[in-house]
């Protein structure tokens, strides 16, 4: 249990928010434009190709937003630009997942009740993967 913590395990869990993809280019849907230069340079011609990418981007997608979910309410590891090392406890991301809301972040400087760590700073983070979390 992390310093300054106590009554943690008895906290319920918070919900994350639903991350939602942006606009498409036709304003109504949550698509991409299969004309723009970015989609053809990604040089997927073949259908059976292309639907097999789509497939594994929405796989990984999957488990990077469970991820997250595990680790709501978790001490969590994160290693920083310039390697350096902090830990805190994760509440959330926003919906853009470019800033991580985290509490107790313990620095080389000293402990932050409340803080935003920004996600390109961030290099990797480590967390235990609570039972709950693993279905046994």
């Amino acid at each position: 249990m992390m310093p300054g913590s106590q009554g943690m395990e008895s906290r319920m869990d918070v919900p994350v928010p639903v991350i939602r993809l942006p606009r498409g280019p036709d304003g109504i849907s949550r698509g991409f434009d299969l004309n723009s230069l970015r989609y053809q340079a990604l040089g997927l011609k073949d259908c059976k190709e292309l639907k097999q990418e789509q497939k594994a981007r929405t796989v990984m997608r999957e488990q990077y937003l469970r991820s997250l979910l595990a680790m709501a309410g978790q001490p969590v590891c994160f290693t920083m630009y310039e390697k350096v090392t902090v830990t805190a406890c994760f509440g959330s991301s926003d919906i853009d997942i470019l800033n991580f809301q985290v509490s107790e972040l313990q620095t080389p400087l000293g402990v932050q009740r409340e803080a935003l760590l920004r996600c390109p700073d961030i290099i990797s983070y480590t967390f235990q993967i609570s039972p709950q979390h693993t279905g046994t």
